[in-house]
């Protein structure tokens, strides 16, 4: 018998989205699986839905929206799996992509977490967004994909076809050891939503574990079915949620030597926000900062709860790898070299 693999889809008023893309995930072949509809307090019709329509899900109903952070940490204590699946509702998946998966986390016990390869679902000729062909991190904490800077996303002309050690995998399609994201804290609720991938994929890889990407499975994301880019909102959680994540996990020198420029960096970014006519986001970045020191101390009792985290799933005689950590200045390379593509 493979390993029991649960594919959980946190939904929160995504009725349309489980009536188009649940047919896809239904017609998965591998045959240890469950799907898994963890719905977040949804006030549409989704429940009634998928109750009617696919009986055989399993559902689990969190009493109100606990975000997406905090949403999948309520669900999946009542899921019993080898591995997670966490499936975004606005994702297609293509047949035969959870095989591979499986394959690499067999033949490696070091691998925590690993993700397909993302392309957009309305451009499929291109990556997508919010992973594309794996997650990346600069010296200053600037996440970017593989396929992927800012906002520009490249067409897949098969460049992207070897397997790499990465250092996220995106939470739009997150295939995880189950009792390792339990054992390392699961995502940081205070997160809500943006970042807390990221933050616990640091967490793992420092205590040594690796994070990939499977280039073999291929799924397909609409993205920002909830908060849209642009979105201040979008902006706020962003940036309040990387200094948090930065601040929970870089050494105490770094801390000293490399937090103190992204918090100028962030500032720089404020004012071109208002220098191009952007006041909303502005605010938004501003807040965010603003966030930050007033919850002070409250990040530092996270700081020190994470290196507990880490302690808590290090391998044997393990150290963090640096796959993945790039170790100069996206914003350097992208907007003053023009460098647009990963290979430069």
């Amino acid at each position: 018998m493979p390993p029991k693999v649960a594919v959980v889809i946190l939904n929160w008023n995504g009725r349309h989205f489980l009536e188009q893309f649940l047919p896809s995930v239904v017609q998965s072949t591998y045959t240890n699986l469950e799907i898994v509809v963890a719905d977040n307090g949804s006030t549409d019709d989704s429940l009634d839905f998928v109750k009617k329509s696919y009986p055989n899900i399993k559902l689990v109903v969190n009493d109100q929206n606990y975000g997406f952070a905090g949403g999948y940490n309520v669900s999946l204590a009542h899921v019993e799996a080898d591995y997670y699946v966490l499936l975004n509702s606005d994702v297609e998946v293509e047949a035969g992509w959870i095989e591979p998966v499986i394959k690499y986390f067999q033949a490696d016990a070091r691998i925590g977490a690993c993700q397909p390869k993302l392309r957009a679902y309305h451009q499929k000729t291109h990556f997508e967004y919010a992973g594309a062909a794996g997650g990346y991190i600069d010296l200053f904490g600037y996440a970017f994909c593989k396929g992927r800077f800012f906002d520009i996303c490249e067409a897949d002309e098969g460049q992207y076809e070897e397997p790499a050690s990465i250092f996220w995998a995106t939470g739009a399609a997150m295939f995880i050891k189950a009792d390792l994201f339990h054992q390392a804290g699961g995502f940081d609720a205070d997160f809500f939503a943006h970042m807390e991938e990221i933050d616990l994929c640091w967490r793992m890889k420092r205590a040594g574990y690796l994070l990939y990407y499977c280039p073999e499975s291929i799924v397909y994301h609409v993205g920002g079915g909830t908060l849209p880019q642009g979105n201040p909102r979008k902006t706020y959680l962003n940036f309040r949620n990387n200094l948090t994540m930065l601040f929970k996990n870089l050494t105490f020198w770094q801390l000293l030597t490399i937090f103190p420029i992204r918090l100028l960096l962030d500032l720089i970014a404020a004012l071109k926000s208002l220098i191009d006519r952007k006041p909303a986001d502005a605010k938004a970045i501003l807040k965010a900062q603003f966030y930050f020191y007033q919850h002070f101390l409250t990040n530092l009792k996270k700081r020190k709860a994470a290196q507990a985290q880490v302690e808590q799933i290090r391998l044997a005689d393990s150290q963090m790898n640096r796959d993945g950590w790039y170790r100069k200045s996206i914003i350097i390379d992208y907007f003053f070299k023009g460098k647009r593509k990963f290979p430069e």
